[in-house]
């Protein structure tokens, strides 16, 4: 019996891991999108998700930043309740919401055949160096582009 694969737009799915996370389950969905490279990548890698708690400056999380829109981003600011966020691949440009709007917070990363904590400290400590090589990131991350084109050949 062959297994058919079936693609739910994201609206729909991360609608639901919303309501699965309020109710205090956890949730493990695949990347879908380059915005967080280096650390995670399209269709190979899974987050999984559980309740926000104490949100923390560096934590990557599930963010609906308007009505059924949703990014897995990093929080690179908190003032209050507002929460600015931006995406390990990103060069420029953040996201804005508060809070309430911060729908899971990642708990482990999942590639390669592994999971890692995401509080494993010595992946912090390359999430607090990848930050602070933002004004360099444009060439790191066109260095890693082609070594993952090079290792796909």
């Amino acid at each position: 019996m062959a297994i058919r694969k079936m693609e739910v737009p994201n609206a729909v799915l991360l609608g639901q891991v919303k309501e699965a996370l309020r109710t205090g389950h956890t949730a493990t969905i695949n990347v879908k999108g380059y915005s967080m490279r280096p650390f995670l990548e399209h269709c190979r890698d899974k987050v999984q998700l559980a309740q926000a708690g104490n949100l923390q400056v560096g934590d990557a999380v599930l963010a609906e930043i308007s009505k059924g829109v949703y990014v897995l981003h990093r929080i690179i600011a908190l003032e209050g309740d507002r929460v600015t966020l931006m995406g390990d691949g990103n060069i420029c440009g953040t996201e804005h919401c508060r809070k309430s709007d911060v729908v899971g917070i990642v708990t482990h990363y999942c590639h390669f055949g592994r999971t890692i904590a995401a509080s494993d400290e010595r992946l912090r400590r390359r999430v607090r160096a990848w930050r602070k090589l933002l004004p360099i990131r444009r060439y790191l991350l066109f260095i890693y582009k082609i070594k993952l084109k090079l290792s796909n050949i």
